[in-house]
């Protein structure tokens, strides 16, 4: 558990091992997520790209990609399409 105090101005310092933590660094935005009594802290950028992760899962094996290799050629074609118009 870590300690920090609230300024007058309702600003905090984010103790360094939960900067480590969350893998923040200056200018990094946090979301704050008031849930069942309590508020949770998390990286904002990680936690935006882990939703777009869930929101994804299963497409790729829908489409049959099975590796990096399937969707670099996936990749190709629709370049390919791409330049000729289609």
């Amino acid at each position: 558990m870590e300690l920090a105090k609230v300024t007058s101005q309702g600003q905090i310092t984010i103790p360094s091992d939960i900067r480590k933590y969350l893998s923040l660094k200056g200018g990094d935005k946090v979301v704050l997520i008031k849930e069942n009594g309590h508020v949770l802290m998390a990286n904002s950028t990680m936690l935006a790209l882990r939703e777009v992760q869930d929101a994804f899962a299963g497409v790729a094996e829908s489409m049959g990609l099975k590796d990096e290799d399937d969707v670099v050629a996936l990749v190709k074609e629709h370049r390919k399409n791409r330049k000729a118009g289609r």
